[in-house]
């Protein structure tokens, strides 16, 4: 059974960091390629960071370029997400998800396996 559990979410200050980790069961974290989405109320559901599986390539929103660090560790099987100098607009959902096959890709109907989310306020 593949589960992936989002953690690490909760009320921050501006100009903080954080660091969101996905533990995955089921799957074996070094042959997926991974993405970070989030989702505000009102709002679709939008990629955030992703990692390629075959290279280790990292891709990120510009909005969070510079500021945000995915990660992937294979001996404990978890995705992580470093998030620095967080903004009021980082507030979200925060989800983790699996991609299975094919090239990287941004887009969430891509992804075969997602967690639940971890709820990430940032106030002032």
């Amino acid at each position: 059974q593949v589960r992936l559990v989002e953690s690490g979410g909760r009320l921050v200050q501006t100009g903080d960091s954080l660091t969101l980790s996905c533990a995955v069961s089921g799957l074996t974290v070094a042959r997926y390629n991974w993405g970070w989405f989030r989702q505000a109320p009102g709002t679709e559901r939008r990629f955030v960071s992703g990692i390629v599986w075959t290279n280790g390539s990292k891709y990120y929103e510009d909005s969070v370029n510079g500021r945000f660090t995915i990660a992937r560790n294979s001996a404990e099987n978890t995705v992580s997400l470093q998030m620095n100098s967080l903004k009021l607009e980082d507030t979200a959902v925060y989800v983790c998800a699996a991609m299975s096959r094919g090239a990287f890709s941004r887009s969430p109907g891509d992804y075969d396996y997602w967690g639940r989310g971890t709820q990430v306020t940032v106030t002032v």
